[in-house]
C-alpha cells in the first residue's frame, strides 16, 4: 500500500500540521491502496500564504519565462506518461488501456494546447483606434484555488494549473480524496519542471475541510471548481463572503438527438458514448432521443450493444469498462435504476446488481431503458453511472423541448444528415456545447455549460482568460512602448 500523507507547499514535500490518515479505495478491490493525509485550516492556511508571497514575482515574469516552464513540464508528463495511466487507473478505476490511452493522455493534450493558446494571448492592446492613448491589460487575478473531481483526474487538473500559471497566477489545488495519487505525481513533475516555490501548492483534503477552507479564504482571489452541481452552489455561497471570483464547471443531462436521417452507426456511436469511462462524465450523452421511424431499431441497437459491452478488472487490457468510484456512487446508481423500473420506463438491459460472475468491486451492468417519459427521475437527475434513458420524438420542435427541459445545459449532441437542421438545432439547443455527428470538438474550443452545469469556460485562449483581469488604461505613450 502507498504512503502518501505529505503535501507540497512552498517547493517541499511537507506532512500535515495535524495527522489525520484517509484510505484511497480501490474500487476494483474495495480494499485500500493508499493512505493520504487530510489537511486541516493549519495546512490551507501554510499552502495559501506560500501562493501570497510567490505572487507578485511570478506576476512580473515574463510571458515567455513562464510559457517555458510548461513547456518543459509538458516533456516531463509525456515522459511519464505510462506512470500517470497506472495511478488513474489504480485510484479511479479506469481500464489500463484506456488510462493510458484517454485518461492520462487528456493531461498531455490540454498542456500543449494551452501552449498554442498561450502565443495568441494579447497581454497589452489598443482600445480601438479612435483612442491612441488608451491600453487594456491582461493581468493575473491573483491566489486562486483548483478544486478538482475524481473521474477525468488530470482532464481537470491541467485545464485548471496549466492556464493559471501561464496567466501569472499562484495557486493551491485540492484534488479529489478518492482519486488523489495523478495529482501528487503530477506535483512531483512540477517540481522537477523548476517550479518556483510557492507558485503551485497542493493540499489534500475533502470539500467540508480543505475545499472550504480555500473557498472562504481572504487571500485566495478566485475558487475554480469543478464538480457537483450541489457542492458549486455550496462553495458559491462560501466565496461570497469575501467577493472572489468562483468559476464553476458542473454536472451535465445531455440529450443525443437522432434522426432518421443519421449515419448507420449513430446510434451505436452514441450507447458506446454514454457507457464510456463507466457511464462517470459530465458531458455523457445520457438521454438518446430518436426520430419515431427509427425508435424501434434504435432500442434494439442499444441492447445489442449494453449486451455486448464488457465489464472487468481495471488490470486486465481491452476495450472494457471497469467499477464506479465507490461504494456511494454505486449505490446511488442502483438506486436510480430501481427508481426507473418503479416508475414505468422499459428495462432493455442491464439493470439492478453486480454483473454475472462478480462479488467484488463497484461494477454496474450496463443499462438500457426504453420509452422514458419526459419528467421520469431518470430523465430528469444526473445519474453519473452507465445508465442509458431512451425517448421517441415526432417533430423537430419536440425534440428541442425535451432537450432543453432540463437544469443542465453542458453538452447536447445531434446526429443527423441534414446541414441546414444541424445547423438549425446547434443555435437552438441551450447548452454551453453542441457535437454534431460524432465530431469532437478541436483544439482550442472551450468546455463549459450554462445553468445548473455552471459557466466555467475551460480550454484555449477562454481558459486563460479565466484567471485574468482586463485593467482599463488611459495616458498611455504609445512612443515608450
Amino acid at each position: 500500500m502507498l504512503d502518501k500523507r505529505l503535501f507540497y507547499i512552498n517547493g517541499k514535500w511537507v506532512a500535515p500540521a495535524v495527522a489525520r490518515d484517509h484510505a484511497v479505495i480501490d474500487p476494483a478491490t474495495e480494499e485500500s491502496c493508499a493512505t493520504i493525509s487530510l489537511g486541516g485550516q493549519a495546512d490551507t492556511d501554510a499552502a495559501v500564504a506560500a501562493a501570497k508571497d510567490a505572487f507578485d514575482d511570478w506576476a512580473a515574469t515574463p510571458p515567455a519565462e513562464r510559457l517555458a516552464l510548461v513547456e518543459r513540464l509538458l516533456a516531463i508528463y509525456e515522459s511519464r506518461l505510462d506512470e500517470m495511466g497506472r495511478a488513474i487507473s489504480l485510484e479511479m478505476g479506469a481500464p489500463i488501456d484506456m488510462a493510458r490511452r484517454s485518461q492520462a493522455t487528456s493531461g498531455s493534450w490540454h498542456i500543449r494546447n494551452f501552449i498554442t493558446a498561450f502565443k495568441h494571448v494579447e497581454w497589452i492592446r489598443p482600445l480601438g483606434p479612435h483612442t491612441p492613448n488608451d491600453r487594456i491589460a491582461l493581468e493575473p487575478i491573483g491566489v486562486v484555488g483548483l478544486i478538482t473531481p475524481w473521474n477525468w483526474p488530470m482532464n481537470q487538473v491541467t485545464l485548471k494549473v496549466t492556464p493559471a500559471l501561464l496567466a501569472g497566477c499562484t495557486m493551491v489545488l485540492k484534488p479529489s480524496e478518492e482519486a488523489p495519487l495523478s495529482s501528487m505525481l503530477f506535483a512531483e513533475m512540477l517540481h522537477e519542471a523548476g517550479v518556483p516555490k510557492g507558485v503551485f501548492n497542493l493540499v489534500n483534503g475533502d470539500g467540508a475541510g480543505v475545499g472550504t477552507q480555500l473557498s472562504a479564504h481572504r487571500d485566495v482571489n478566485m475558487i475554480s471548481f469543478t464538480g457537483s452541481t450541489r457542492a458549486g452552489k455550496a462553495i458559491s455561497r462560501t466565496a461570497a463572503e469575501t467577493l472572489k471570483r468562483v468559476t464553476l464547471e458542473l454536472g451535465g443531462k445531455g440529450a443525443n438527438l437522432v434522426f432518421a436521417d443519421a449515419d448507420p452507426m449513430a446510434v451505436r456511436r452514441g450507447v458506446q458514448h454514454m457507457f464510456e469511462n463507466s457511464g462517470q462524465s459530465c458531458n455523457a450523452p445520457s438521454r438518446m432521443l430518436v426520430e419515431r421511424p427509427i425508435y424501434d431499431q434504435a432500442v434494439e441497437i442499444a441492447r445489442q450493444v449494453a449486451e455486448e459491452t464488457r465489464v472487468a478488472s481495471p488490470r486486465e487490457h481491452g476495450g472494457h469498462i471497469g467499477p464506479v468510484i465507490n461504494r456511494r456512487q454505486w449505490d446511488q446508481i442502483q438506486g436510480y435504476i430501481q427508481k426507473g423500473i418503479d416508475e414505468g420506463a422499459r428495462l432493455v438491459a442491464g439493470g439492478p446488481g453486480l454483473p454475472e460472475g462478480m462479488n467484488k468491486g463497484f461494477y454496474v451492468r450496463p443499462t438500457v431503458f426504453a420509452d422514458v417519459k419526459p419528467g421520469m427521475t431518470i430523465e430528469r437527475e444526473e445519474i453519473f453511472g452507465p445508465v442509458l434513458a431512451m425517448m421517441p420524438f415526432d417533430t423537430e420542435d419536440q425534440a428541442v423541448r425535451i432537450a432543453n427541459d432540463t437544469p443542465y445545459g453542458l453538452t447536447n449532441y445531434v446526429q443527423s444528415g441534414d446541414g441546414a437542421r444541424r445547423n438549425r438545432l446547434a443555435r437552438r439547443l441551450r447548452s454551453g456545447m453542441v457535437e454534431m455527428n460524432g465530431k469532437s470538438r478541436s483544439a482550442g474550443a472551450p468546455f463549459g455549460g450554462i445553468k445548473a452545469s455552471g459557466r466555467a469556460r475551460e480550454g484555449g485562449v477562454w481558459g486563460i482568460e479565466e484567471f485574468l483581469e482586463s485593467k482599463a488604461i488611459s495616458g498611455w505613450d504609445p512612443d515608450r512602448g
